[in-house]
């Protein structure tokens, strides 16, 4: 335990074999109580490997998507009592040695949410993030903190860490079952009114790193220019979206 808090790992797993057991053998000793693996349907061994790791896991009968996974990684979490929850990619493209920088604000009570930022340390490009998406992320984030009224460096993360009362507080069950989940949670924290902080994190891209895609790409950048209309409308009261219920 930090500061007394509990603190559960979750990693979203879907065919992450290649990568499992650097990502887990990274994790500094003593930074979680428990890790958690919710496995999306994977058609490799991931499950096999994660058992022989000694994880708990706990299984998807159907591949329900990034955000469907997401959705059961917290709920599990917070079942298991979980006062702080970080959630860790598989695929070693986050730094699982950064988890202690990454929940000891919150187990302090500075934050409430933490980003792991791949913009923050000026090196995402030679860390091998493509140019095209390296410069949509830098237009949405302006574009998003303009929406938002914040200075964060990047909304695109997939390296977050919450303060367990943000979970219960915000209905992320309500979200995407895609990508946008992301997105859409972020959101969901600004408008509730709890603080982020942010975490500089090298950038990791190679062959077995996941990727969306172009056209998930595609989707995923609409995505977040409607997730900031519905923010608009519904801060301003001119119409209310679910994912806002309070």
């Amino acid at each position: 335990m930090i500061n007394g808090k509990k603190v559960i790992a979750v990693l979203p797993a879907y065919n992450a074999e290649k990568t499992l057991v650097k990502t887990v053998q990274d994790i500094p000793f003593g930074s979680v109580d428990r890790i958690l693996l919710v496995d999306d349907k994977s058609s490799d061994k991931t499950v096999t490997i994660a058992k022989r790791l000694g994880l708990e896991v706990f299984l998807h009968d159907q591949n329900l998507g990034y955000g469907g996974n997401q959705k059961t990684c917290y709920q599990q979490a917070l079942a298991r009592d979980a006062d702080v929850i970080v959630m860790l990619h598989p695929d070693y493209q986050y730094e699982p040695k950064l988890i202690l920088a990454m929940v000891s604000p919150i187990c302090y009570g500075i934050y409430d949410v933490m980003l792991g930022s791949r913009i923050l340390g000026g090196e995402a490009i030679k860390g091998g993030m493509p140019r095209i998406k390296y410069w949509v992320n830098r237009l949405l984030t302006f574009l998003q903190n303009l929406v938002f009224r914040r200075k964060l460096s990047e909304y695109h993360t997939g390296y977050r860490a919450f303060d367990r009362k943000v979970l219960e507080s915000v209905p992320f069950e309500k979200n995407s079952n895609g990508f946008i989940f992301d997105n859409q949670i972020l959101a969901q924290v600004i408008s509730f009114g709890f603080k982020i902080g942010e975490v500089s994190c090298p950038t990791r891209y190679f062959p077995e790193a996941s990727s969306i895609g172009w056209s998930k790409g595609v989707e995923y950048a609409l995505g977040c220019l409607w997730t900031s209309i519905q923010f608009i409308l519904e801060k301003s009261k001119i119409a209310h979206f679910s994912i806002f219920d309070k």
